[in-house]
């Protein structure tokens, strides 16, 4: 029902620490001996730009392939020189879905996903973009680092992975040898069942990612905890989440707090927190920094990881990519990661949601207009 593809892996590592992720995903570059693809939604000038950049550019010169997949979005704040060092090094560099003033409005199309795949062994995903701001520098003084998470897959699951790379690639006006493509190469002696769900050019009509959320949500029977940065459900997601809560789940939502990149955003999910408290879920805001993590745990059985947020932009708008899978080790550490990410956060209570200020309320209300642009 929501389009996955049913494959096997196993994940190898996880990590919720910035420092670690971006120093996991130099090293796996480092190891590269024949090529390396990469697609992301943020970039932006910086210090982790700069290193990403110096890890590819070597690779490149060493013979390696690389191939970059840069939402055309996302990217945008980087200067021409930044992929002119790239291009020069033998960096293959593709943007996805450039503005087109013959169809303006399929610009609000993006290519959210997060993924690392090296040599058709490796593959890394997560949350975290190429950008300074994971390391909470444009937040406040203390400069505490984003709560977000990237785990390393390996097994089949990693042929499918390198697949939907090459349609992202193609479509960016990329080339693909389908002859280099080799499935068997990425193994783990104990596999685990694994769904892909990619979430590719979804509609109002035809969403993955919202049939894979509701599908999460309806399967719930004794627990359901989710982590949405940008917490903006509609009204049917809504329903299903208080349905699942009357039946006894407990229904948890971790998102962000006032720490937040998008300050409108917070605005507009606070203002519709109301349909959710009046239904008993409860809301917990991430309180030291940015919570950016958008993970699924349904009981003690399957978690959902990847880039979709629930909101109508993944919803809707965005080519995402989310793994599924009944992994126990993988349930324990996402456990481990909600249970942290809770202890650190303020639950809302909904007396308190009432008194929020004249100026919230206001704005809000405003920049909810855009809803289903958000």
């Amino acid at each position: 029902m929501s389009d996955s593809l049913i494959t096997s892996g196993a994940v190898t590592q996880f990590w919720a620490n910035i420092d670690k992720i971006q120093t996991a995903r130099l090293a796996l570059i480092e190891k590269a001996q024949h090529l390396i693809q990469f697609e992301t939604f943020l970039m932006t000038p910086g210090d982790r730009a700069e290193a990403f950049a110096a890890a590819l550019q070597r690779k490149a010169t060493e013979g390696v392939r690389v191939q970059l997949l840069a939402d055309s979005y996302g990217a945008k704040s980087l200067p021409k020189s930044y992929w002119q060092r790239l291009r020069g090094a033998g960096v293959e560099v593709k943007f996805f879905n450039p503005f087109s003033g013959r169809s303006p409005l399929d610009y609000l199309r993006r290519n959210h996903r997060k993924l690392l795949i090296v040599d058709q062994q490796i593959a890394m995903i997560g949350g975290a973009g190429i950008a300074d701001c994971w390391d909470g520098k444009d937040q406040s003084a203390d400069n505490v680092p984003w709560y977000d998470f990237e785990m390393e897959w390996q097994g089949a699951v990693v042929a499918l992975l390198v697949g939907f790379f090459w349609q992202h690639w193609l479509s960016a006006g990329g080339q693909v040898n389908l002859d280099a493509h080799q499935p068997s190469l990425s193994s783990v002696p104990d596999p685990s069942q694994v769904f892909i769900a990619p979430g590719e050019d979804p509609s109002f009509g035809d969403s993955p990612i919202r049939s894979l959320f509701q599908l999460c949500i309806l399967s719930a029977r004794s627990r359901l905890w989710i982590a949405s940065p940008y917490l903006l459900p509609e009204e049917q997601t809504c329903e299903m989440l208080g349905t699942a809560r009357q039946n006894g789940v407990d229904v948890r939502i971790l998102t962000m707090g006032p720490k937040s990149d998008k300050r409108y955003v917070y605005y507009v999910a606070r203002e519709r927190y109301g349909a959710l408290l009046k239904r008993g879920i409860k809301i917990h805001e991430y309180q030291p920094s940015m919570m950016h993590a958008k993970i699924v745990l349904v009981d003690d059985q399957w978690v959902s990881l990847g880039s979709a947020n629930l909101d109508p932009r993944s919803y809707f708008h965005n080519d995402e990519l989310n793994l599924c899978t009944p992994s126990q080790e993988l349930v324990q550490r996402v456990e481990h990661f909600f249970e942290e990410g809770f202890s650190r956060s303020q639950l809302i209570q909904h007396s308190d949601w009432q008194r929020r200020s004249p100026k919230e309320r206001v704005m809000g209300r405003l920049w909810n207009c855009l809803y289903w642009q958000l």
